[in-house]
């Protein structure tokens, strides 16, 4: 096949700009550190504020009693009859917390939905899971209300150090799917209007507990 002038004058030129290294114009550009300023609040403040800026609902408790007592009186305020969980760990924990309110229905059933996190983003107010927490890929997203429980050790303040810990916790075995999940779900697709729950849960709560 015949190459014409014009372009194996650009073949050419592609070449030699391949065999010429070319320094980086701005070397300190590339580098690990962030482009946020560490916060000026306790990482707790920072990601309850900006939960709250995406309608998600941010409950503080001191002990996993307390911890009990809040999600207890959640479900019988809102008159929930059917909480699913299935994070083995989880309902383990919450069961020597003499708590019997898991529903034995399938998701499609529930009211609302329990889950762990692997980690909570305190800048961007962001829920990250994976699939290696057993509650599957539906679990956050399927039921209409999704209940987070996390613990104060999980919360970091950027994405890159939630990457950096899941990395840590799973050393050569990252999870197959990584989720990051800010407040309810919403869309502007329609007629540029925002509506909430299309594709998702309408309500997200997060518990923190101490450690």
């Amino acid at each position: 096949m015949k190459v014409s002038p014009a372009k194996e004058n650009m073949l050419k030129k592609i070449r030699k700009a391949l065999s010429t290294s070319v320094p980086l114009p701005f070397p300190q550009s590339e580098g690990n550190n962030s482009v946020f300023l560490p916060p000026a609040d306790e990482a707790e403040i920072v990601f309850a504020e900006a939960f709250g800026k995406q309608n998600g609902r941010f409950l503080y408790c001191a002990s996993e009693t307390e911890l009990l007592q809040q999600l207890s009186l959640l479900i019988r305020q809102r008159q929930w009859k059917e909480v699913f969980c299935k994070e083995i760990l989880l309902r383990q924990r919450l069961a020597t917390l003499n708590f019997a309110g898991f529903s034995k229905k399938p998701l499609h059933f529930a009211d609302a939905a329990i889950t762990g996190c692997e980690a909570l983003i305190a800048r961007t107010g962001t829920i990250m899971m994976s699939a290696a927490q057993q509650s599957g890929r539906t679990t956050s997203v399927y039921a209409p209300v999704h209940i987070c429980v996390a613990h104060v050790a999980q919360l970091v303040y950027d994405i890159k150090d939630g990457l950096q810990l899941i990395k840590e916790k799973y050393t050569g075995r990252l999870p197959s799917l990584i989720t990051f999940a800010t407040g309810p779900s919403r869309t502007a697709d329609i007629e540029k209007t925002l509506v909430v729950g299309v594709h998702g849960p309408k309500e997200v709560f997060v518990f923190l507990t101490e450690n």
